[in-house]
């Protein structure tokens, strides 16, 4: 095997839980002998490995033309191969066979041994957990399972992913403790529902438990819980959370919506009145909570009615963080097969447009009642001039930055109290 063959170039798209698997890809093509990059520009390389997106439109047409740029390079000589796997390819593996032949592989959800075999190399290394990190390496995404057993009408998720399967506890904390001696202080928990995590292999809730054994490691300071789902949302965990210090005072909760008659089409499984009770509890027994929430506008049937109730929820709980997104069809989805999207595109887009509105409006009040305090914050990175970080309120990429100068020297992973001197919508800014 000469040199230029053992060079492998990842390119991971979509969510944290695929970055989580490219790691851990990283990590057994380094050990395997090969030098490896990932999401740099591609000069030139052997094989181009492309994890993939299919969850949504958007995402769909973004792995395409990832996968259209590598044919590209491979047409020029640039690069051999061409490997991809995914939510995409596991999602229309015979259609994308057929229509782009240039791709050497595809393969479907993530399996190191198959990906491996094409390489030419037949076993794991050991720990077969084990990542490379190519954030700062001071935190990292934790996945404590695979799949969904919602039924959620325009969520393709459980069928390409499948019925949702835990990660024993055993194993998890045996990552995590690995994690921590490699530098990691912030855990972050993912799954596409956290809130389900246990019920399968355990046959009872086993998220509050988790996260009490993860916060006995020494090194990790902070734990952070994403997509809680709303529904089914385990007893205790808020206490569990109110109690426990390394615990980030946040929790991200997808309700999608509040009119009843949106939730019943979309086939959540909880209501307005759930809804609002499992706030309410966050915030009498955490204060301090901040919560995120991600909705969706311009499903199926949305009336104006149904829309002005979802933004006098938003205007009503005032929540910490939120993301807001345009429904689009899927296939195969119930929505997708059974619903008529009846709603313009440009409605959809002007109702998410408006309540990004208020909430930049919300975070910009919230933000300047920090103004004056001091908070602790973890540094994330430096560029010369500012040191970067963020609050046990604020997640990775999604959330509000800290921006502030230290006159003492900082690195990422570093914890620092910086006193807020200034805010605006989505940040904060002070000096350490």
């Amino acid at each position: 095997m000469t040199h230029s063959e053992k060079n492998i170039h990842i390119i991971t798209l979509g969510c944290s839980k695929n970055l989580a698997d490219s790691e851990k890809l990283h990590y057994q093509l380094t050990k395997a002998g090969y030098f490896v990059t990932h999401n740099q520009n591609i000069d030139k390389c052997d094989t181009v490995i492309i994890n993939t997106c299919g969850f949504i439109n958007d995402a769909k047409e973004e792995s395409i033309n990832t996968i259209i740029e590598a044919i590209s390079l491979k047409t020029a000589g640039n690069i051999n191969k061409i490997i991809v796997f995914g939510c995409l390819s596991e999602r229309y593996m015979q259609e994308l066979k057929a229509e782009i032949p240039e791709v050497n592989n595809w393969l479907g959800n993530y399996n190191p041994e198959s990906l491996l075999r094409i390489l030419g190399k037949s076993t794991l290394e050991k720990p077969e957990y084990g990542r490379h990190t190519d954030n700062p390496g001071h935190y990292a995404y934790l996945k404590i399972a695979e799949g969904c057993n919602r039924t959620c009408a325009f969520c393709a998720i459980p069928l390409i992913k499948g019925k949702f399967i835990s990660q024993t506890k055993e194993s998890i904390i045996e990552e995590a403790n690995w994690l921590s001696q490699k530098g990691v202080k912030e855990l972050i928990l993912i799954a596409q529902d956290l809130s389900y995590y246990g019920r399968d292999i355990y046959k009872k809730a086993m998220l509050p438990k988790l996260v009490e054994e993860l916060s006995k490691i020494e090194k990790i300071e902070w734990i952070r819980l994403h997509y809680l789902y709303p529904a089914m949302f385990p007893n205790n965990l808020i206490d569990v959370m109110a109690e426990n210090k390394k615990i980030c005072k946040y929790a991200d909760i997808p309700f999608q919506h509040i009119s009843d008659n949106m939730l019943k089409a979309m086939k959540r499984q909880h209501n307005k009145t759930s809804s609002m009770k499992l706030i309410e509890e966050f915030r009498n027994k955490i204060p301090n909570i901040a919560l995120r929430t991600t909705l969706l506008t311009g499903f199926p049937g949305e009336t104006d009615r149904d829309y002005e109730e979802l933004l006098n929820f938003v205007r009503q709980v005032e929540f910490d963080r939120l993301g807001v997104f345009t429904y689009s069809h899927e296939e195969n989805t119930y929505a997708g097969e059974r619903l008529k999207d009846n709603i313009p595109q440009k409605i959809k887009e002007e109702r998410a447009a408006y309540i990004m509105e208020i909430q930049e409006e919300i975070s910009l009040k919230k933000n300047k009642e920090k103004i004056g305090k001091s908070i602790k914050v973890i540094v994330d990175n430096f560029n010369g001039e500012h040191y970067y970080g963020r609050t046990e309120f604020d997640s990775v990429e999604v959330d509000n930055d800290v921006i502030f100068t230290s006159e003492t020297p900082m690195q990422p992973g570093n914890f620092i109290n910086v006193k807020i001197n200034e805010a605006g919508s989505f940040e904060l800014f002070g000096k350490a």
